[in-house]
């Protein structure tokens, strides 16, 4: 099976963003017959731009333009797509950050909303984040079940918080895919080995698909460097800057002899840990 991760420049132009995206899987590099998996990143069809943009484009369950788009595209070059992040309506006015999981045909498979939202400092030109302000955090797990195993999400800034990826691999994932934009300074300090701690620690195949570079003229930077990480916690395919591809070919024989020569979810005496509601 072959993992593709595709890192973006995206900014506040919905179709541009929807068009490059377009370009690059219409060039992916490809075997025939071979199962394809493509994660996009975080806010792939738009990023940045103030709250009332992303509310212009929230769509629901039922209906939304972006969502529609994304299908189209796994259906289109059947491929499964891991369709990085939108904007989706919440109950209080803000929106959802929820990443979709659409099969070769554009079927639904699954769907998750952030988890943990990035409230903090940086000490970079945007200085202060909130995003709180636009989104509302989500409230459930999500695993897939797919013909070449089982798939777990999450975004961005989940993976500072190692219990929410025990509990997807307790919920039998074999790959975690993490649609991100980490920033440029966060990511230079804690991108890399982060990957490599909750591959390590979960034993799964860790697939981080990120935002590179400059976006909406220089207003935010991005850390890039997409990568698959196995689960020995090695860097077995990188895309460090620019936009393109990152892809490895992977077999889960070799995540199922990791598992047994080193047992340590057995082995592990604490409790499971537990999704808190907000």
């Amino acid at each position: 099976m072959q993992i593709s991760l595709l890192q973006c420049q995206s900014s506040r132009d919905v179709q541009a963003n929807l068009a490059f995206i377009d370009s690059q899987l219409k060039v992916l590099p490809r075997t025939i017959g071979e199962p394809q998996l493509v994660v996009l990143p975080e806010c792939c069809l738009l990023f940045g731009g103030h709250e009332s943009q992303q509310l212009q484009y929230a769509g629901s369950e039922h209906q939304s333009e972006l969502k529609t788009a994304l299908a189209n595209l796994a259906k289109q070059y059947q491929v499964y797509l891991i369709a990085g992040t939108i904007p989706m309506r919440a109950n209080d006015g803000r929106v959802l950050s929820r990443c979709y999981f659409f099969d070769d045909h554009g079927v639904t498979l699954g769907h998750y909303d952030k988890l943990h939202l990035f409230d903090v400092d940086v000490a970079d030109g945007t200085k202060t984040y909130r995003e709180s302000d636009t989104f509302h955090p989500g409230n459930h797990l999500c695993v897939v079940d797919t013909p070449f195993g089982k798939v777990g999400l999450a975004i961005c800034y989940d993976i500072r918080f190692g219990d929410l990826f025990r509990a997807l691999r307790l919920a039998g994932a074999d790959y975690i895919a993490l649609p991100s934009a980490f920033t440029k300074v966060t990511g230079e300090a804690h991108w890399q080995v982060l990957l490599q701690a909750r591959a390590i620690e979960t034993q799964c195949y860790l697939l981080g698909a990120g935002q590179w570079g400059q976006h909406n003229e220089g207003s935010r930077e991005t850390w890039g460097h997409s990568m698959i990480v196995d689960p020995w916690g090695r860097v077995i395919a990188e895309r460090a800057t620019e936009c393109g591809w990152a892809q490895a070919k992977v077999e889960l024989s070799e995540l199922q002899r990791i598992r047994q020569q080193m047992p340590v979810i057995d082995h592990n005496r604490f409790i499971a840990p537990q999704l808190t509601p907000v």
